[in-house]
């Protein structure tokens, strides 16, 4: 794993909606975009129909904006590299850990 941050993108509630293989139209929460190995991947929470995630998967996949035309939606593609994706998941682990530390360390100074 070369390099992994959240290039500074805000990690406020922000939603996208996703039309899987099937037809089915999936509303996810943004957890984060990370950088691996210089390519941006997004991270989505699944939400149910009440908004919410009972079973804590989280969706991983490729992330690319359009730097020509920053209005165009960004485009999300399909991991389907076992390598890539434990990649990708080692990183969002890692964020995971670093976002439980600074909220550790947010909660000793508060006392």
């Amino acid at each position: 794993m070369e390099s992994q941050n959240t290039n500074g993108y805000n990690d406020e509630e922000m939603t996208v909606e996703l039309e899987l293989d099937d037809g089915q139209t999936v509303n996810c929460a943004v957890v984060t975009i990370l950088t691996v190995d210089k390519q941006d991947y997004i991270a989505l929470l699944p939400l149910d129909e009440n908004g919410e995630n009972e079973d804590g998967e989280v969706w991983f996949y490729r992330y690319a904006e359009d730097e020509q035309n920053p209005n165009q939606e960004p485009s999300l593609t399909y991991i389907d590299n076992d390598d890539e994706y434990e990649n990708v998941a080692d990183a969002f682990d890692e964020y995971l850990d670093n976002v439980e530390f600074d909220e550790i360390i947010g909660e000793d100074k508060d006392e």
